[in-house]
């Protein structure tokens, strides 16, 4: 029996030394779970969305608790590109573990110029392209609910840059399938699923909505079946590594998502509900291949048995 499985994925040119990444918007810039757990037994850390100018977000609240979840609205609020480069991006690269910067724009020349000024920058792993931003070319409609729009952010920023490039999906289409062939086209390295889905919440006492922004994205175990029947879709529609995102809060939830095909996961809300659920997660990994005597994860990456 070999105690110590081989963790190790690859997704495309990049290998992590195990499956389990932390999701944008969940982990912060990495340095804020320091002193609560040991940031270099991760995956790969993917740090919170950045835009190339800082911004502000939504107002309060904008975040609300739901049965089984939680919405948000944060609105991607962050520091921008030239602060996390000064400011955060030192002490990534002191770390023992993939970084992946997650980056957005309202245009498809800013995913461009994002891209372009992360070329060439050392401890940047790859990149995460958030397509679930309105498009402020398109009236404000999502570039990801669009494959022509979507595979066009995802040439963009492959032109531009030197590194893989991950797409991430957004739900709220009719056939995720056709956004996921269009970015593979594209040229994406892999791409990972789900972001989240559009929800809102009525306070009965005043009759107002629970968020300033009335609607927002929900994530959590309540999501968990649907991301894990898109990764399923997905897997069996691309060439292209896939990574399951969405509602994993322990090892069982991850296994669910490799079985199914997925080579990687993102664990998100469970972050904020157990700061140490992403190692938990490795470690139920490891035992459960001890268990069941699987010498490699990637021995069971898309072993799913159906019997059509």
């Amino acid at each position: 029996m070999n105690l110590h499985p081989d963790l190790r994925v690859k997704l495309g040119s990049l290998e992590l030394k195990n499956p389990v990444m932390t999701a944008s918007g969940t982990f912060g810039y990495g340095r804020e779970f320091e002193s609560l757990i040991d940031p270099n037994l991760l995956g790969a850390i993917v740090v919170k969305g950045l835009s190339l100018k800082p911004i502000a977000g939504n107002p309060s609240p904008r975040i609300v608790e739901t049965p089984c979840g939680m919405l948000n609205a944060i609105g991607l609020a962050n520091i921008g590109l030239e602060e996390f480069i000064r400011e955060k991006l030192p002490w990534l690269k002191s770390l023992d573990t993939k970084i992946i910067v997650n980056i957005y724009g309202h245009s498809i020349d800013e995913y461009g110029e994002l891209a372009n000024a992360l070329k060439g920058i050392d401890g940047v792993s790859a990149l995460e392209v958030n397509i679930s931003c309105p498009n402020v070319e398109s009236g404000g409609m999502d570039f990801g609910k669009d494959p022509d729009i979507s595979a066009r952010v995802t040439e963009k920023v492959v032109k531009n840059s030197d590194k893989p490039v991950i797409v991430k999906l957004t739900p709220n289409v009719t056939d995720i399938r056709i956004l996921a062939r269009a970015v593979q086209e594209a040229g994406a390295e892999a791409i990972s699923l789900i972001n989240t889905l559009t929800g809102m919440a009525v306070d009965i006492e005043t009759r107002a909505p629970r968020l300033a922004n009335i609607s927002g994205g929900l994530s959590g175990p309540a999501i968990k079946p649907v991301a894990l029947h898109m990764v399923y879709q997905v897997v069996k529609a691309v060439k292209i590594p896939v990574i399951g995102v969405g509602g994993i809060m322990d090892h069982r939830d991850a296994l669910e998502f490799i079985i199914a095909g997925a080579r990687a996961i993102q664990v998100g809300t469970a972050n904020f509900v157990n700061p140490r659920a992403t190692l938990d997660i490795i470690e139920g990994i490891e035992k459960y291949c001890v268990e069941k005597g699987i010498d490699k994860i990637r021995d069971i990456i898309g072993s799913i048995k159906t019997h059509n």
